[in-house]
Formats: C-alpha cells, sequence, structure tokens
C-alpha cells in the first residue's frame, strides 16, 4: 500500500528525481528497493514517495542540505548512481525548500 510520506514542519528539503526507464529491469528493482532501504537510515532522511507511469517522480524529503549532501556522497549510493545509463534513457534532479505544506 502506497502512502504519503509523513515529514515534520517546515521548512525542510525536497530531492525531486524525475526520469525516463530504458527497457528491461538491468537489476533495477532490487538496486532501488536497496537505495530506499539506505536512504531511510541516513540522518536528517525524513520521507520518500515515487509514482511512475511514461515518467517516474520519486521525491525524497530531508532536514537540511548537509543531509542530501551527505547522501550523495555515500558510498553505496555513488556506486549504485553509476549504473544509472543503464536504467534511465535521461533524467533530472531538483533539489527544493518546502516552505510550506498542508493536507489531510
Amino acid at each position: 500500500m502506497q502512502t504519503v510520506a509523513k515529514t515534520h514542519a517546515p521548512p525542510y528539503y525536497a530531492v525531486i528525481f524525475t526520469s525516463v526507464r530504458t527497457d528491461g529491469d538491468n537489476s533495477y528493482a532490487h538496486a532501488a528497493k536497496r537505495m530506499l532501504e539506505l536512504a531511510s537510515k541516513q540522518p536528517g532522511f525524513l520521507g520518500f514517495e515515487t509514482a511512475r507511469q511514461e515518467i517516474g517522480i520519486s521525491v525524497s524529503y530531508w532536514s537540511s542540505l548537509e543531509a542530501i549532501k551527505a547522501w550523495k556522497e555515500n558510498a553505496e549510493h555513488r556506486e549504485t548512481q553509476e549504473k544509472a545509463k543503464d536504467w534511465y534513457s535521461s533524467f533530472r534532479v531538483r533539489v527544493c525548500r518546502v516552505e510550506r505544506e498542508y493536507g489531510f
């Protein structure tokens, strides 16, 4: 069951990963599961949401820019990032500061 990430009160940061996949799994599913497991243990990780159709959009939430930088520099994460061309025909990463949120 999908759930909406429960973050703390703003401000915090969102890393938006937008992608178009290549054909075939190429071990993607296993790596994606492992990266979420690893990211969720990182200091400053607040949550994660993802959706995929023609374009995939994954958003991870972080307490600070320092936490995002530490995740980007994580050795296992860096190793997995090197396989991006096997999984994506294109992608974009955007880092945003969340100033306000609301919902139910």
